[in-house]
């Protein structure tokens, strides 16, 4: 009888340290939840499991399936072989401390904004005041639903132009019973909102890689809808336009806050006379920027950021 040199695997805690072999060898990228090849496995196995990513050690000596060893060689094989990130090959990833369901069409939730939601936006804006907020870009709606949990008098209107992000927002509103205060509405960027003081802050992760950082992405990217990622040459065409019809939507008291990644200096050579302030974050993470509504109304009225033209 033929042996494969699988066999041996039988319990948890085999195929976790087969796995993450298997990944280190084969030079995996991770970025996706984790930022190594023992997590990225422990991830995948407990993922595939239905198990807690805390679960205690004494359980990694359980012993699998013949099901379950089938289920997991075949996932870590397709991670290898096609570089699927893991929340594709699940069809769920975790943010804020929520799980979210996606696939493809969306891009994969990894924002340090997350920190923000956990403490009601504060001090950047006074959780007290918010009674509406724009998630801009919402993609699976993690970000609107995250906040309209933390939030609960608070209601958010998550806008995307894609039909899959749309539909997946409202399965996952529906998920966590917030669809009554999560408005999910097709829009390019805040044109559908009415160009009127209504929002007393707006949250956006929106499109930020330049070309030269898209023509690099590593294969686990590139599972990624390319227009969830491409900015243009400077990875700010998204933001160019965010910014003036932000100027327009928020109230007095409002904030915009908003990430370009690792573009933060891009930005400051696109707008060197706005002055945003940039946040820092406990558990990593650059390139989110706050500024409030009278800061970028006054650059609106001196020129400093793009005017609108119609309904841009």
């Amino acid at each position: 009888m033929e042996v494969s040199s699988t066999d041996p695997l039988r319990t948890l805690g085999d195929f976790v340290r087969w796995a993450a072999s298997r990944f280190q060898a084969a030079g995996l990228h991770y970025g996706h939840g984790t930022d190594n090849a023992i997590d990225e496995a422990a991830a995948l196995v407990l993922g595939s499991l239905n198990l807690p990513a805390d679960l205690p050690a004494v359980y990694f000596d359980s012993a699998l399936t013949h099901d379950e060893r089938d289920q997991l060689l075949a996932r870590i094989d397709e991670r290898v072989r096609h570089r699927r990130p893991v929340p594709y090959i699940l069809g769920e990833a975790w943010f804020c401390g929520l799980t979210f369901g996606v696939d493809e069409r969306v891009l994969i939730p990894r924002s340090p904004i997350a920190e923000l939601i956990e403490s009601g936006f504060a001090p950047w804006s006074d959780p007290a005041r918010l009674q509406r907020i724009a998630d801009v870009g919402t993609g699976c709606g993690c970000i609107a639903i995250a906040a309209a949990l933390a939030l609960p008098s608070v209601q958010v209107d998550a806008l995307d132009c894609s039909p899959a992000a749309l539909a997946w927002t409202a399965r996952n509103a529906a998920r966590y019973d917030v669809g009554d205060r999560v408005r999910v509405q097709d829009s390019d960027l805040l044109a559908a909102l009415p160009p009127e003081p209504c929002l007393d802050l707006i949250v956006s992760n929106p499109p930020y890689v330049d070309a030269a950082a898209m023509a690099a992405l590593p294969a686990e990217y590139r599972h990624e809808p390319r227009d969830a990622l491409a900015a243009g040459e400077d990875g700010l065409d998204a933001v160019r336009r965010l910014l003036p019809q932000a100027a327009e939507r928020l109230t007095d008291h409002g904030v915009l806050i908003a990430e370009v990644g690792h573009g933060a200096a891009a930005f400051e050579a696109a707008f060197p006379r706005l002055p945003v302030t940039w946040l820092e974050f406990e558990r990593g993470g650059v390139g989110v920027f706050a500024v409030d509504a009278a800061t970028l109304r006054a650059a609106a009225e001196a020129g400093e950021i793009p005017r609108l033209h119609g309904d841009d």
